[in-house]
């Protein structure tokens, strides 16, 4: 499978809530580490994520995946992703994102799935008040300082 069509593949199982096909892109000992929920290691907990998790309180995902780039280890592409939010005080807004997706390959497959996302454009659009911003935002920082390539920094 070309990395266009892989791409294309885990866009749209997310947006059809397609679990198993998704987890399929990815090795037995895959793990997708998300944005807002972290970590699901394994096909079983990564099929869930989407199935389950992602589809808890949103629906009619929309997931494009732009200007690719691999080594044919590391995989780097920009994305666009979006959906409606079912949450109560988001009234249905649609939240929208921009990142980028970091994964490591092997045999085609994918091994690490992680993202470098602008979160506070959707936060302003599901309505979530400032303190419940400011409360995520800190959750993000804690764990970008918890990186081993930031320990650098951090001295």
């Amino acid at each position: 499978m070309t990395i266009t069509a892989m791409l294309r593949a885990f866009c749209d199982a997310v947006e059809q809530r397609n679990g198993r096909a998704f987890a399929e892109l990815f090795t037995e000992d895959g793990v997708y580490h998300d944005v807002f929920y972290g970590a699901f290691a394994g096909r079983a907990k990564i099929a869930e994520m989407i199935d389950d998790w992602f589809y808890r309180t949103a629906t009619d995902f929309r997931w494009d995946m732009h200007d690719p780039v691999s080594d044919g280890t590391t995989l780097y592409a920009r994305y666009t992703f979006s959906y409606k939010s079912t949450l109560r005080e988001a009234n249905g807004a649609r939240a929208m994102f921009e990142g980028v997706a970091i994964m490591t390959l092997r045999d085609g497959r994918i091994v690490s799935y992680r993202e470098v996302a602008n979160t506070a454009p959707a936060f302003v659009d599901l309505k979530f008040a400032p303190e419940r911003i400011a409360k995520i935002v800190a959750k993000q920082g804690a764990e970008l300082k918890a990186r081993p390539e930031m320990q650098r920094h951090l001295a």
